[in-house]
């Protein structure tokens, strides 16, 4: 039997190892990143532990977890939090064993009420699950741009085409994510959900640098729709988005999706990575409508003795009444009470 030592990577460590292991394993997505850990304890002030397996001096596997302790929403082990992903990914097999031990043994450590694992690479048959809540969608990026076109059902390509064609429409591609904040703010508020911090945005850019991008779409050169987006491997994520009211029935939001995803494409990245929605909800038809169909997301836990299975999502229908009460306040409280629950949620 093979023998593996799993340590944390420590706070002063080096993340070239890590991410270049991250980098060639096939199951690892953007959210295993070495990076997380310095964004989430800078953004959110959480404890994160980054377990990583090594045999014979060299890196097996690793598992992102966040201790997210909230007054809201107890105290928890996520992987990976405030991401969609998460899990354990391995070169080898044997290294999921020794590397589930230390996770268990962080939970009795922490008091945690339980770990919970992102949409697993590798789920754990014994591990109770919930499922049917999100789905993700993602799809390969046609290099030619008319069949790129022709991907996009009828009606929502007759959009598309309609934007192109308006001259007041124009995009650009930079690193202003403050301004993707602003628009950004103004659609979480209007969610009923709260907003992250405006210097969770910049975290996330001066930690991923060139992996880190935003794409504006201007409307008489006023800023209307803009996407902070994701790179990894072969992927492009559009991750957190945020639109001005008044861009409803301008295609602004289509052009923006359809820019970036032609940009990325010139650019070498052949996969467009939907990312994750609510089943039911207006973004999970909108991806159906531009042809995108739906993949299961699972969320499994492995639960502390005697903690029953937790139920912190927006249907829930206590946080009904809160979500109403949030799309109602003006939009400065909302942006100035909604990091600190931002903070808990994970």
């Amino acid at each position: 039997m093979l023998s593996y030592t799993v340590t944390e990577l420590a706070g002063d460590a080096p993340a070239g190892p890590w991410d270049t292991f991250v980098a060639a394993c096939p199951d690892a997505t953007f959210f295993h990143r070495a990076g997380w850990r310095r964004v989430i304890e800078r953004s959110f002030g959480q404890r994160c532990h980054f377990l990583l397996a090594e045999r014979a001096g060299e890196i097996r596997g690793v598992l992102p977890l966040v201790h997210v302790k909230s007054r809201l929403f107890g105290s928890r082990l996520v992987s990976t939090g405030w991401c969609v992903g998460g899990g354990a990914v391995v070169s080898e097999d044997g290294g999921i064993a020794a590397i589930d031990a230390a996770a268990e043994a962080l939970l009795r450590k922490t008091g945690a009420a339980y770990i919970e694992i992102r949409d697993p690479a590798r789920p754990h048959a014994a591990w109770p699950r919930k499922e049917g809540l999100y789905a993700t969608f993602d799809r390969p990026i046609e290099a030619d741009e008319d069949a790129c076109l022709k991907q996009i059902p009828r009606k929502q390509r007759a959009v598309v085409r309609k934007a192109l064609e308006n001259p007041a429409l124009t995009w650009r591609r930079d690193d202003d994510v403050d301004l993707c904040w602003r628009l950004f703010a103004i659609g979480m508020r209007n969610l009923g959900t709260p907003v992250f911090g405006r210097g969770y945005f910049r975290a996330l850019k001066d930690t991923f640098g060139a992996d880190c991008d935003v794409l504006t779409v201007f409307d008489n050169g006023r800023p209307v729709s803009s996407v902070l987006n994701f790179y990894h491997g072969d992927r492009v994520m559009p991750f957190y988005t945020g639109a001005d009211p008044a861009a409803r029935g301008t295609g602004a939001a289509d052009l923006m999706y359809w820019r970036l995803m032609r940009d990325a494409r010139s650019r070498g990245y052949s996969i467009f990575d939907f990312g994750r929605s609510k089943v039911g909800t207006g973004p999970y038809a909108f991806k159906k409508n531009w042809g995108f169909e739906p993949r299961p997301v699972i969320h499994e836990f492995r639960l502390a003795d005697g903690e029953a299975m937790p139920d912190v999502n927006p249907n829930n229908p206590k946080y009904q009444r809160m979500i109403a009460v949030w799309k109602r306040l003006p939009l400065p409280v909302a942006n100035l009470i909604g990091p600190w629950i931002g903070r808990q949620v994970g």
